[in-house]
């Protein structure tokens, strides 16, 4: 970028002078003293980045719970997980809140009822668990989101000028601990809600524990179906699992040992968006083989609510009954997640910091 003579020039563009930004609306900022170095100076650019990561994980997490209670009923699992007097007993917030959104969206389906009597002691933990783990989770989204509002609103300069009575002060608000704590707690997050999403895309696919076909086709022996999809979905949890190494444990001392320890928070934050779209990528897998489950169960139904969920992605992506390439198929599945069209279905999970 080069300023000068009332424009500005980018990568060999010109852009707008002050006469075009004033006729956008767009006045030039004039900055005070000190203000410039207030703007780069503190933890702006880790606190932005991990807020922006913050948002999506509460996007995915919430398709996560949703998706998974559509996989609960493909799966043919039981429901009674989401009791509210088991969780009455271990009454983590989070845990009550995704008990809550998937009693009510499993409440009504034909499928739950018509193996309610059936001779499975219990559903693996992918199943069952999903208030405990997938409600830990979102305990940890609402702290880092209470951590990174409160640091946005922060003052982070250094040193500090105090006018009553005139003083300097110098400190260190610019330190980003909290951030990177926060950043590395939503890494955390992140990567297990596709951990255990990829779960129960292999549990679906593998055809041992419930009554679909093994890779989700009714011709499973001239088909390889959702094999290769459930390995995709392998890899991108192992690379959120390599990527949510804690980064606020390192440091490396700097400008002569006066700067010797710092937070690593910009690092902390800046992998969060890679892992929330590994994330997008393997809850899309998901909701397409829990769709494919249903469509096997055929002509039961599943709950109102989950059969919104079902045509959602049907309106996107049709059913599938032999192999066909399956890049689109995710791909299409993945745009409606980041969309954010099945977080108003799983309102429980909203922020409470508000």
């Amino acid at each position: 970028m080069y300023f000068g003579r009332g424009e500005a020039r980018f990568r060999g563009r010109v852009l707008p002078g002050k006469e075009a930004l004033h006729a956008a609306g767009l006045a030039p900022l004039e900055l005070g003293p000190k203000e410039g170095l207030d703007l780069i100076n503190g933890t702006q650019i880790s606190v932005a980045q991990a807020l922006a990561a913050m948002i999506d994980a509460r996007r995915n997490l919430q398709s996560a719970v949703v998706v998974g209670a559509l996989s609960t009923d493909a799966f043919q699992a039981t429901d009674a997980y989401a009791d509210p007097r088991l969780n009455a007993l271990k009454p983590h917030a989070g845990q009550v809140a995704v008990a809550s959104a998937q009693r009510r969206l499993l409440a009504g389906s034909a499928i739950r009822a018509s193996h309610r009597d059936c001779d499975r002691v219990q559903d693996p933990y992918s199943f069952r668990c999903q208030p405990q783990v997938m409600g830990a989770y979102l305990d940890l989204v609402d702290n880092a989101e209470h951590t990174l509002l409160l640091e946005a609103n922060a003052i982070t300069e250094n040193p500090l000028v105090f006018g009553e009575p005139e003083e300097v002060v110098s400190g260190g608000n610019f330190h980003g601990q909290a951030v990177a704590f926060a950043a590395d707690m939503l890494a955390l997050a992140i990567a297990e809600t596709g951990s255990l999403s990829e779960r129960r895309i292999a549990a679906l696919v593998t055809g041992e524990l419930s009554s679909l076909p093994p890779f989700l086709m009714p011709d499973p022996g001239l088909n390889s179906g959702f094999m290769l999809a459930q390995v995709t979905a392998a890899a991108l949890a192992s690379e959120n699992k390599q990527l949510a190494t804690p980064a606020s444990v390192d440091s490396i001392p700097t400008s002569a040992n006066q700067e010797d320890h710092v937070s690593m928070s910009a690092h902390a934050s800046r992998r969060l968006a890679r892992m929330n779209d590994n994330v997008a990528a393997i809850i899309a897998i998901e909701w397409l083989a829990a769709a494919t489950g249903v469509d096997l169960l055929r002509p039961l139904n599943s709950s109102e609510s989950l059969e919104q969920v079902h045509a959602l992605l049907r309106a996107q992506v049709p059913k599938r009954t032999a192999d066909r390439e399956f890049a689109p198929d995710i791909a299409a599945a993945r745009g409606l997640v980041e969309a954010g069209v099945l977080t108003e279905i799983a309102s429980e999970l909203a922020s409470r910091n508000r």
